[in-house]
C-alpha cells in the first residue's frame, strides 16, 4: 500500500532522526551519507510541498541531543546547519557579485571555544545546535590547540576538531578484534573528544581547524572574514584552508580542491563559502535552520553501476561476523575497486541486496568505498544461518537498534585464531614470531587448541621447522620467545584471556585489588568487582561470568601451571605515592621505557597522565631545559621539572 504524502514525511522524519540517533550519539551508522542525503533532499521537498514540518523534524532541528556522560552548557549564539548543494553553477550563482571565502568543510566533531584573558577556558561541542557537552579538560590536550595566546579579551571561536587518515589507520591497526575497529575517522575523532578521562583523547592526535571566529572583544576587523583568519592565525590557531573566490575564479578553485583531496590527510566532506563583507552576510539572515551567510558545497559523488557477485561474512573474536560486498570491478576517483563493507544486518536488509543485483558504488568522502543504492532490490540475500568458519549456528543480535550477526559457537576456529592473536600481543604474553597467519597453521594442524599448549610447542620441534616459511632457526626463535614469555605477570594474563570488556588498563586494577591473588580473583562477586574504582558492573559481570564457567577455568589452570607470574616486588614503604600524580615525557635511563617507571609509580598507589595540569605533582623530564610544550606548561603552573633521578630520590623509589 502507498502512503501518502503526510504518512511518507511522519516515516521519513522517524528515518532520519533513527540514523541522527544513531550517527551522533552513540557513534555508529544506520545508512550511508548518500542516503542521508537523499531521504532528507525527498522529506525537505514534502514538506515545502505541503506545508507540513513536524515539530522533530531533522529540517527544523539540528543535530541530536547533547549525551548524559558529559556537562551540558547551552551555546550563547546557537549553532546552525549550512544550506548545501552539490550544483557547482548554482554555487557561483550564489555569489550575486559578491567576494567569498572557500574553504575546506572538514568531517570531524565542530567545538566552541572561548578563551578569557589569553587562557582557554572553555570549550564545548555542537550537540544539538542549543546546548553541547563541556569538554574543555579534553580539548586541553588537542596537539594543534594553543592554550594561551596573546589577546587578552574575550575571544570566542569555532572550528573542527578531526583525527588524520593516517592516524586513524595507525590507532586502527594496533586494534586486533576487527568489530572493535572504527568505522571512520568521524567516529573515531566523536569518540575521543567525549571521552570522561582525557589521556585517553591526548593519545589519539586530535587536531583542531579554526574555521569561523564568532567574538573578539573591542577587535576592529574592517568588516573582512579574511581579516577574522588572519587575526586567528596570529593568536596561533591553525585554521582551514582557504582562498579568495568571485564569480570569474570560483569554478577552477572548486576543482584545485577536488585534485587534493584525493591525497589530503584530513577528513573533508565538502566545501564551505562564506561572504568576505561580514555586513553584507549577516544583513541577509537566516531561515529556520540555516544562515543566508554561508553555503556548503558537497562532493557530487563518483557513482559507478555494477553487479553484486556476493557477500563475504568475516568472523571476528568474539562471533561478530561482518558483511563485505563483492562486486564486479569499477574505477572510482582513479582506482579499480572491488569490494565495500556493507557494515551489519541492518544496513543489509535496508538496501535489500541479492546476489546479482545491479548496484551503484561510490566513494564515501572520495575515500571510503559505499553501495549507495540497490537498483535492483531483489531482497533475496539469506542471512547465514551457519557461521562460514567453524559452521555453527548463527544469531541476530540488536546492539543500540543495529542488527549484527553474531556465531554462538565458542570453539569457532575465527574466535579461536583472534583470541590466540590477542594473547600473544604485545600488552599480554608478548610472544615474537607468532603472526595470525602462523597460529592458523598451528590450529590447523591440531598442534595448538588452548593458550596453554604454546607453551608444549617443544614436541612438535620437527613438524614445526618443517612448515612452509620455517626452519631450524625459525623454529628455534620462536621457541626462545615461548620460553622468555613464560615469565610474566598476572595483569599480562588476565588481559590476553580476551575477557569481554577487559583492557590492559582494567587486568591492572583488578589485580592490585586482590593483591595479585588469583584465587581470590576466581572467586569475587559482581557486587565487590562492581565497588572497585574503575571497573563497574559492565566489566565486573563480564570478569564473573568467565571465572564462573568451568571449562574457563579449567584452562585457565593449565595455563598457569605453564607460567611463573612474578607479583611486582613490594617497594618499601608501601604505596608512598597515594594522592600524587606525575607526567613522564622524554627518554629514560633506568626504565626500556615509560610503561616501566609508570607500572612502579601505580604500585606504590600514585598516577600517571599524558598531560599536565594543576593537580600533576610533578612532571618527569631528564631534558629539563626543554622547550617542549609539556616543559612549557609545566612552568606555567608552578609544576616542578623533576629529572629521573631527582624524582627517584626525592620519592624514595630503589629500582637495584
Amino acid at each position: 500500500m502507498q502512503l501518502s504524502k503526510s504518512e511518507r514525511i511522519k516515516y521519513l522524519v522517524d528515518r532520519l532522526n533513527q540514523a541522527n540517533e544513531a550517527y551522533y550519539a552513540r557513534d555508529r551508522e544506520m545508512m550511508s551519507n548518500l542516503e542521508y542525503d537523499t531521504l532528507y533532499d525527498e522529506l525537505a521537498a514534502l514538506e515545502n510541498e505541503t506545508g507540513i514540518v513536524l515539530a522533530n523534524s531533522p529540517t527544523v532541528n539540528v543535530g541530536y541531543e547533547a549525551v548524559e556522560e558529559l556537562p551540558r552548557e547551552r551555546h550563547e549564539t546557537p549553532m546552525l546547519s549550512l544550506g548545501k548543494t552539490k550544483d557547482r553553477g548554482e554555487l557561483q550563482n550564489w555569489l550575486q557579485g559578491n567576494p567569498a571565502i572557500m574553504s575546506w568543510k572538514l568531517d570531524g566533531l565542530t567545538i566552541v571555544l572561548t578563551y578569557n584573558d589569553g587562557k582557554l577556558a572553555k570549550a564545548v561541542t555542537r550537540g544539538n545546535g542549543e546546548i553541547g557537552e563541556v569538554i574543555t579538560n579534553n580539548a586541553r590536550t588537542f596537539i594543534n590547540l594553543p592554550v594561551t595566546i596573546p589577546f587578552q579579551g574575550q575571544l570566542v571561536l569555532r572550528g573542527e576538531a578531526v583525527i588524520s587518515y593516517s592516524d586513524f589507520e595507525k590507532i586502527n591497526g594496533e586494534i586486533l578484534e576487527e568489530e572493535a575497529k572504527y568505522k571512520n575517522p568521524r567516529n573515531l575523532c566523536s569518540g575521543s573528544v567525549r571521552q570522561l578521562n582525557n589521556e585517553i583523547t591526548a593519545k589519539r592526535n586530535v587536531r583542531f581547524y579554526a574555521f569561523s571566529l564568532v567574538s573578539a572583544q573591542g577587535e576592529d576587523f574592517h568588516n573582512s572574514r579574511e581579516a577574522q583568519f588572519v587575526f586567528l592565525q596570529e593568536q596561533g590557531f591553525e585554521v582551514v584552508e582557504h582562498y579568495m573566490v568571485r564569480e570569474d575564479n570560483i569554478l577552477q578553485t572548486i576543482d584545485f580542491f577536488e585534485k587534493k583531496i584525493q591525497h589530503y590527510d584530513i577528513p573533508s566532506d565538502g566545501l564551505v563559502l562564506t561572504y568576505e563583507n561580514i555586513a553584507y552576510g549577516e544583513s541577509l539572515g537566516r531561515t529556520a535552520k540555516f544562515p543566508r551567510h554561508s553555503i556548503a558545497f558537497k562532493w557530487a559523488d563518483e557513482l559507478r553501476e555494477t553487479v553484486l557477485k556476493e557477500v563475504e561474512w568475516s568472523a571476528s573474536r568474539t562471533g561478530l561476523i561482518n558483511p563485505v560486498a563483492i562486486f564486479e570491478p569499477v574505477e572510482l576517483e582513479g582506482t579499480t575497486v572491488s569490494r565495500a563493507s556493507v557494515h551489519n544486518v541492518s544496513i543489509v536488509r535496508g538496501l535489500r541486496l541479492g546476489i546479482g543485483d545491479r548496484i551503484t558504488v561510490y566513494k564515501a568522502n572520495m575515500i571510503i568505498p559505499q553501495i549507495a543504492q540497490n537498483l535492483t532490490q531483489s531482497d533475496t540475500l539469506e542471512i547465514p544461518k551457519v557461521c562460514p568458519v567453524c559452521g555453527g549456528k548463527t544469531q541476530i543480535r540488536a546492539v543500540n537498534d543495529v542488527q549484527s550477526l553474531y556465531c554462538t559457537n565458542e570453539q569457532c576456529a575465527a574466535k579461536r585464531i583472534k583470541s590466540f592473536t590477542l594473547f600473544v600481543s604485545r600488552d599480554a604474553l608478548n610472544i615474537d614470531g607468532l603472526s595470525e597467519a602462523t597460529l592458523e597453521k598451528l590450529i590447523e594442524k591440531g598442534f595448538v587448541s588452548e593458550f596453554s599448549d604454546l607453551f608444549r610447542l617443544e614436541r612438535y620441534r620437527e613438524e614445526i621447522a618443517a612448515m612452509e616459511g620455517y626452519g631450524e632457526k625459525s623454529c628455534q626463535n620462536l621457541l626462545d620467545s615461548i620460553e622468555k614469555a613464560r615469565k610474566t605477570t598476572l595483569p599480562r594474563v588476565i588481559y590476553g584471556l580476551g575477557i569481554a570488556n577487559i583492557g590492559a588498563a582494567n587486568a591492572k586494577i583488578l589485580c592490585r585489588y586482590f593483591d595479585y591473588d588469583l584465587e581470590r580473583m576466581k572467586n569475587a562477586d559482581v557486587e565487590t568487582l562492581s565497588a572497585i574504582d574503575g571497573v563497574g558492573e559492565v566489566i565486573a559481570s563480564a570478569f564473573v561470568d568467565y571465572m564462573r564457567d568451568k571449562g574457563n577455568l579449567a584452562r585457565l589452570n593449565r595455563l598457569m601451571e605453564q607460567l611463573q607470574t612474578e607479583a611486582p616486588r613490594a617497594q618499601e614503604g608501601g604505596r608512598t605515592l597515594e594522592g600524587f600524580s606525575f607526567v613522564i615525557t622524554g627518554s629514560l635511563l633506568h626504565f626500556a621505557n615509560r610503561n616501566d617507571l609508570k607500572e612502579i609509580i601505580e604500585q606504590k598507589g600514585g598516577k600517571v597522565t599524558g598531560s599536565v595540569t594543576g593537580r600533576t605533582s610533578c612532571l618527569i623530564n631528564n631534558d629539563i631545559a626543554s622547550a617542549s610544550s609539556k616543559n612549557k606548561k609545566a612552568k606555567e603552573l608552578g609544576i616542578p621539572i623533576l629529572s629521573e633521578e631527582d624524582f627517584l630520590s626525592q620519592y624514595g623509589i630503589d629500582v637495584k
